[in-house]
Order: C-alpha cells, then sequence, then structure tokens
C-alpha cells in the first residue's frame, strides 16, 4: 500500500483521504524501456487507457483494465527518430492521439488503425505540444529557441508563429476556464501568462511574467483556472510555486528538491483534481503531496514504487486518481481504498 510519510500528516484530498491512496503491484506495469518523458490519460470514462513516450521515440499505449481480461495490455509503437516532447488527446475525438518529437516531426496517431500520419516536419527541435479545450483543429507547439506556432490542422500548416522566451518553451497549457488564457515556462528562468487574442507576430506582450532565476520546467493552469503552478530546478533555486489571486499576483513558494541529475526526467509538479493539491516525486522514490495553500507535504510511498517517479498525470475524468512514469520502464497507477 502507499504509505503517508514523515513530512505532515495525510490530510483531505480534495474529495478522499490521502491516505486511502494505495499502489498494488498488478497495477505497476512495465510498458517499454529508456527515459519516459511524457504521459497522459485517454480522457474516456469507460476504460482505464495511458498513453506514454520516452527518450527513444517509442509511444506505448497501457490498457490498464486489460489486466481483468488476460494479457498485459500494453501495446508498442515507434513513430519518432527522437524523444516524444508531447502528447495529446482531445476528448471528442478519442481515437485520435499527436505527438511531438526532438526529431522535428508531429504525427497523427490514429488508434484504431495503428497508423501514424506525419503532419509537420521542421529542422528544429519541437519541445512542447498542446491544444486548446475542445479545439479539434489547432495546435499549438514550441520549437527552436522560444518560438511558438500555431498549426491549423485542416489547412496543414503553421499559421502564426511568436518568439515568447529566450530560450526553448518546455511546456505549454491553458486555463480550462478561458482558452484564450496560455502559460509557457521556459528554459531562460521564467513563466509567463499571455492572452492569446492581444499576442501579434513581433510582440511578446505578456499579462504575468514570473522570473525564476534558472530554468522554469513547467507552469500550470489548476482546475479551476484561478491558480498556477510552476516547478524550477537549478543549484540556486529548487521550488514550486502557486500564483494566485487578481491577476495571479498573489505569490507562494515553497522549496523542494528537484535536483534529479542528467539521467532523470525532471520533476513536474502537477494539479490533481481541484486547487487542493500539487503531486510531484521525489529523489526517495515517494510522491510528495503539496498543499497549494500553506505548502504543507504529504509524502506517500509504497514497497511497489521501484523507482524514482518523475512524470505524473491526473485522469480528467474520472478518480482513478493518479498514475506516474518513474524513471526507466515502469507506470504505476495509485487508487483510493
Amino acid at each position: 500500500m502507499i504509505e503517508s510519510g514523515k513530512s505532515g500528516a495525510v490530510g483531505d484530498g480534495g474529495g478522499f483521504d490521502l491516505g486511502s491512496l494505495v499502489l498494488e503491484w498488478e497495477n505497476v506495469a512495465r510498458i517499454m524501456s529508456g527515459k519516459i518523458l511524457n504521459v497522459q490519460f485517454l480522457p474516456c470514462v469507460e476504460r482505464t487507457v495511458v498513453v506514454a513516450g520516452n527518450s527513444s521515440g517509442n509511444l506505448s499505449i497501457w490498457d490498464v483494465d486489460c489486466g481483468d481480461e488476460g494479457g498485459n495490455g500494453v501495446y508498442l509503437y515507434h513513430p519518432h527518430a527522437g524523444p516524444v516532447s508531447g502528447i495529446s488527446i482531445q476528448p471528442s475525438v478519442l481515437s485520435k492521439v499527436f505527438t511531438s518529437s526532438y526529431d522535428g516531426q508531429i504525427r497523427l496517431m490514429d488508434v484504431e488503425k495503428e497508423s501514424f500520419d506525419l503532419l509537420y516536419s521542421s529542422d528544429e527541435c519541437i519541445f512542447s505540444l498542446s491544444q486548446q479545450p475542445n479545439d479539434v483543429n489547432s495546435l499549438y507547439f514550441s520549437e527552436a529557441r522560444g518560438e511558438l506556432d500555431l498549426f491549423d490542422i485542416r489547412a496543414a500548416k503553421s499559421s502564426s508563429s511568436w518568439i515568447l522566451h529566450d530560450e526553448r518553451i518546455n511546456t505549454i497549457d491553458f486555463n480550462p476556464e478561458n482558452a484564450n488564457l496560455m502559460a509557457t515556462s521556459s528554459s531562460d528562468g521564467t513563466a509567463c501568462i499571455w492572452d492569446l487574442r492581444s499576442i501579434s507576430v513581433g510582440s511578446s506582450n505578456y499579462l504575468k511574467k514570473i522570473d525564476v532565476k534558472r530554468s522554469c520546467q513547467s507552469a500550470y493552469f489548476s482546475p479551476s483556472g484561478n491558480r498556477l503552478a510552476t516547478t524550477s530546478s537549478s543549484s540556486v533555486n529548487n521550488c514550486v510555486a502557486v500564483l494566485s489571486g487578481d491577476d495571479y499576483k498573489d505569490a507562494s513558494t515553497f522549496h523542494h528538491n528537484n535536483q534529479t541529475g542528467r539521467w532523470l526526467s525532471c520533476f513536474r509538479a502537477i494539479w490533481g483534481w481541484n486547487d487542493s493539491h500539487l503531486f510531484i516525486g521525489n529523489m526517495d522514490r515517494g510522491v510528495d503531496v503539496i498543499s497549494a495553500t500553506d505548502g504543507k507535504t504529504v509524502t506517500l510511498e509504497s514497497s511497489n514504487m521501484t523507482a524514482i517517479p518523475c512524470r505524473f498525470a491526473a485522469h480528467p475524468l474520472r478518480w482513478v486518481n493518479w498514475l506516474q512514469p518513474p524513471q526507466g520502464d515502469r507506470f504505476t497507477c495509485g487508487h483510493p481504498r
């Protein structure tokens, strides 16, 4: 089972007791070799299906519920020649999975046909990929040094491009309640909030800029859109920060050891199913659950956690409740009792 650590008392996770989270061995699966960089749940309520990409350009689909029917439910593909940098799936089109890679390509997987179509190719590395909520016709992706591109799927070409940062953009995220608001994190040491309605070619008028001194690994809106969480990692600044209030002016910073070294994926704190808690891995093979209000931390541990958990995903439609790919080749899926 997953046990609470010594960092804080087990508290409410917004709908369930964090102490009720368990990790059963049957929910640990070997899905592929290599370092996992991206993970997403298929946004459906009927089954628990996970899509993950690794540093070797592989894409793995794990049907978690398949274990009840026989077989391991793992399907492995090799769509890219470089690390998979992004995965995007829209709830209205579950059979379509978009992937991006350092190889400069964006591909569209047809899950039913098990085929991959090339949508876009560039000489530059593509570092992140995202879509606005409920927009199936557009892709936002970052390439080169700080460039953000808008790709029109119907026209099969890029329709707009902006230089938003001085270095690579690590994550792109959209406010779930206002899709015109976009958050970016960058290796230039900043995270920014943008209004897509006011960005023009050659212009970079951000609404909010957060300076974290060194590399900013992620910036994600909370489920309500009222908060923004950033994760930074450097020898100078290791922290998770939460911005809230009008225009995200109120900031709280919580220290967290984000030094993973060169062989592990960097930590990125994600939100759960409300604005209460953030989930992030630690170097002791545990999961730190951080209160977004006061920074109090609960550490979840399990003997079934065989490696350091680096990248997490929360199911968008059901209480699965959390899934994480550790460094290496195993996925773990936790659920409440």
